[in-house]
This record gives C-alpha cells, structure tokens and sequence, in this order.
C-alpha cells in the first residue's frame, strides 16, 4: 500500500498537482530573488517583477512601480545587499508566498546595517512577481 498526501482542504481532486506546481513557481521566483540580489544582479532581479508591478518596502512607505522599481534594485546591489533567508520560503494556497530574511547592507556614506524582514508577494500566471510588500518597522533596524 502506498501512502498519498490527503488533497489540500477546499481543493477538488487533481487540484492539487496544479497547486504544488504553482507554490513551486513562486517558491522558485523569490529563490532566485534571493541569488539575484546576493549575485549583485539588479537587471536579473527587476525581471522578476510583472509590467506593472508594485513594490512598498516598507509597508507605509511611497509605493515603487514602472522605472522606480530597475532603479531600486540599482541602488540595493550597489548598497553591497545580501539577504539571509532564515525559515524555508512559504507558499499558499492562492498566489502567494511568502519570504523571511535579513537583509544586510551599507547605505552611502553609512555603516553596514540589518534588517529583519517579511516580503509577502503576489504573483502573476506566468510567475513574476506583481507586487511586494515589505513588513519591517524601525525595531528591525540595526547595526550588522
């Protein structure tokens, strides 16, 4: 006898083969979020993102789209970012996921700084990202 996972609550029968596809797509997208950025590849990250989307990092905090957002990835990899995931990246049931992280990196003329971080993203059918939005507050702020 073979033992099968139960389908996932709400989900018809072979829903869920289309699912975990999907939750690996958006798994995939902000793994290679991550590299990108700790490859310093701020053109590779941006192509992540969807024509038209969104990105508030952090939440609260003047929306970023269009030209705004190569623009903000220009600035991230020349910041000598690197992102830390510390829990496995986090899939839904919808098109969502989720990445915890520090982030660690040196603003000009400044010292080199972490900040502990939630990027909660949504994500278009073809996997890119269509929004992100940054859950971090001034207590998250520190010296590296």
């Amino acid at each position: 006898m073979t033992a099968t996972a139960p389908e996932p609550a709400g989900m018809n029968p072979g829903e869920s083969a289309a699912a975990l596809a999907r939750q690996a797509q958006m798994k995939a997208t902000l793994q290679a979020y991550v590299d990108r950025i700790n490859a310093g590849d701020a053109a590779g990250v941006a192509a992540l993102f969807a024509p038209g989307a969104v990105i508030e990092d952090p939440i609260g905090s003047p929306l970023k789209t269009g030209a705004d957002i190569p623009a903000w990835f220009a600035d991230t990899v020349a910041f000598g970012t690197r992102i830390e995931p510390v829990a496995p990246i986090r899939g839904s049931h919808g098109d969502e996921a989720l990445l915890v992280f520090e982030v660690t990196f040196t603003p000009p003329g400044g010292t080199r700084m972490r900040i502990r971080s939630a990027d909660a993203c949504t994500f278009d059918e073809a996997g890119r990202i269509t929004s992100l939005r940054a859950f971090w507050g001034p207590a998250d702020i520190e010296p590296a």
